[in-house]
């Protein structure tokens, strides 16, 4: 159970249950902008972007891709359903940068039948995952 100091901390991703445990904080970017999440944080309800989430538990530091989801925050627990979220050493550097190139081309590409919208975040998650995959090389 969460002290005065800590929160519970539960990531959701479709294929497991990502993380859940006790933490002091939390820090990822939402639709709104970065935010960080601390013990008793007034209570929200807001959509993930992509971006990298870095997770505080005690001298404990770690960093994983959060692509897209959901995160319901409550003063003692923290919940987030998550499209996709990978740890460092689950990211496979070749398969984002091929990603990466794809979502480059479609955007350049200037054809009308493309969606935008799709192909910018398809960018984004890739750009996500080749930063946090080359911190950890």
């Amino acid at each position: 159970m969460a002290d005065d100091n800590t929160f519970r901390l539960k990531i959701i991703a479709p294929e497991r249950i990502f993380f859940d445990e006790d933490v002091n904080m939390v820090e990822l970017n939402t639709s709104e902008g970065e935010i960080g999440i601390l013990p008793k944080h007034i209570a929200l309800t807001t959509i993930v972007a992509p971006g990298i989430m870095t997770i505080t538990k005690g001298d404990e530091v770690k960093e994983a891709s959060l692509l897209s989801g959901f995160i319901e925050v409550l003063p003692d627990s923290v919940t987030i359903l998550a499209e996709a979220c990978e740890w460092p050493d689950e990211i496979d550097a070749n398969r984002a940068n091929e990603a990466k190139i794809r979502a480059e081309r479609r955007i350049s590409g200037g054809d009308s039948s493309i969606n935008m919208d799709r192909a910018e975040i398809s960018l984004k998650r890739a750009l996500v995952r080749l930063n946090l995959a080359g911190k950890y090389k």
